[in-house]
């Protein structure tokens, strides 16, 4: 583990969350926006009359999804430092310099390279497992740690 790191966490009595809570929160969040994206289109989800065509609809709307889920996460994180699915798992995003929750503009970054994490097959969730800091692709670009709230 970076050295700064553990004697930050050792510092201020912090733990990493853990893999599986990390896991939980995310599964949380993707049902909750899963949802209203169904209620946002839910108009055109109901004139669709097959299978194909409900998932044409689906893929014509992935931009914005993706921008709900940009929105969503920069918000919630800037704001309260934590996603719905990390607040009802008890867990948070600190920045690394300040020990606070990111700034919007920490927020927005960690957003937008979770989005291209997922775009790129999830490997940079992957590497957060992998990691002993368990930072994620997102969490390295936006210079955050998540921690046990």
């Amino acid at each position: 583990m970076n050295e700064e790191i553990e004697n930050l966490l050792h510092r201020e009595a912090f733990t990493l969350a853990s893999i599986p809570k990390r896991s939980w929160a995310f599964f949380i969040d993707e049902l909750l926006l899963s949802f209203l994206f169904i209620i946002i289109i839910w108009d055109s989800f109901v004139r669709a009359t097959s299978f194909e065509e409900m998932i044409s609809l689906t893929n014509s709307f992935v931009l914005e999804y993706m921008a709900i889920k940009i929105i969503y996460q920069t918000f919630f994180v800037s704001m309260y430092g934590a996603s719905i699915g990390k607040i009802l798992l008890k867990i948070r995003v600190i920045e690394i310099s300040t020990l606070q929750k990111p700034t919007p503009l920490a927020a927005f970054n960690r957003a937008v390279f979770r989005i291209i994490s997922e775009l790129l097959f999830y490997l940079g969730f992957l590497w957060g497992m992998l990691n002993p800091t368990r930072q994620t692709w997102h969490d390295f670009t936006a210079k955050t740690l998540v921690i046990n709230a």
